[in-house]
């Protein structure tokens, strides 16, 4: 989504500075950090107006010793890094957006999480080791980017549902590749809550929160209208007009998961999240139903060839 938002920002004529922990070429400035350590990088945020920080590794890995450290490292360390160098600034960015996850809040099958009444996770009994170390990952982001003493700065923490670009490697990618070959049925039992958001209301819901000054604290970024996950495939399947989809019980899932080196949490796990606040300082979401959102990106998916 760095890319997503690179391209929205410089196509509409901001100067954008991507801060990259490695070799790349862009359209846009790009500057080398480590995430670790202070360097010349920080002089980049001197004047900035923004900054919009997503750094943290991936979570579509098996969760073991190794990875959960790096999950965890990559967020915390580099936030509170981030905090120290903006909070030592004479010019630090008027607002700073930090990720989060919608995987903050419980499993939730009864009702909707939205920033005034949900409930944060990590309490429920039974629930699998895995889960609970995505939430203290989740908690422990959120509290070093609250903690970080940055009085100049605004700070918002976009608890973010999966986002869907039409890309390779992207989620609706590997969905749509099983929905096409006729495995994109109910994935567990399928009653478990999606929360989902498409690229575009993502990248203008980022836009929003810059612009909108009042805005601060946690905001959910995700559409309107979660889908079950029965429904969810469903209609994905409808979007690539296919019939039929075999479902994944959980134990095939576990297996598979095994195989492929990833967690079953990120499609058993139910997330019911509700973008309240944003709904209420009058953001509009150009795909509020996961149908049209759907059929977008499969259109967009095909127009790529």
């Amino acid at each position: 989504m760095g890319r997503v938002l690179a391209r929205y920002f410089s196509q509409r004529g901001h100067h954008v500075i991507v801060l990259t922990r490695g070799p790349h070429t862009a359209e846009w400035q790009t500057v080398h950090w480590d995430a670790q350590t202070p360097g010349i990088w920080t002089q980049y945020l001197d004047g900035a107006d923004v900054c919009i920080n997503l750094a943290g590794r991936s979570v579509n890995c098996r969760y073991t010793a190794e990875n959960r450290a790096e999950i965890y490292n990559s967020r915390i360390v580099s936030t509170r890094l981030l905090g120290e160098v903006i909070g030592s600034l004479a010019n630090p960015p008027r607002v700073w957006l930090n990720a989060s996850t919608a995987t903050i809040y419980r499993h939730a099958l009864d009702r909707p999480m939205d920033e005034h009444t949900g409930e944060l996770g990590g309490g429920e009994k039974g629930a699998p080791d895995t889960w609970n170390f995505s939430i203290r990952v989740a908690k422990d982001w959120e509290t070093a980017f609250f903690h970080a003493q940055t009085p100049k700065t605004r700070k918002v923490a976009m608890r973010s549902a999966i986002t869907f670009s039409p890309v390779p490697g992207n989620a609706f990618a590997v969905l749509s590749n099983l929905a096409r070959v006729g495995l994109g049925g109910k994935q567990g039992n399928g009653r478990q809550w999606v929360s989902w958001i498409h690229e575009e209301d993502f990248v203008r819901a980022v836009e929003f929160l810059v612009a909108h000054e009042e805005m601060e604290g946690p905001v959910n970024i995700a559409a309107p209208n979660p889908e079950r996950n029965r429904d969810f495939m469903a209609t994905l399947r409808d979007a690539w007009e296919m019939p039929n989809g075999i479902p994944a019980p959980w134990p095939v899932l576990e297996v598979a998961a095994f195989l492929i080196r990833t967690e079953t949490e990120l499609v058993l796990k139910s997330r019911r999240v509700v973008p309240a606040r944003l709904v209420e300082a009058g953001f509009r979401f150009e795909f509020a139903n996961w149908a049209h959102a759907a059929d977008d990106l499969v259109a967009r998916w095909r127009g790529r060839g």
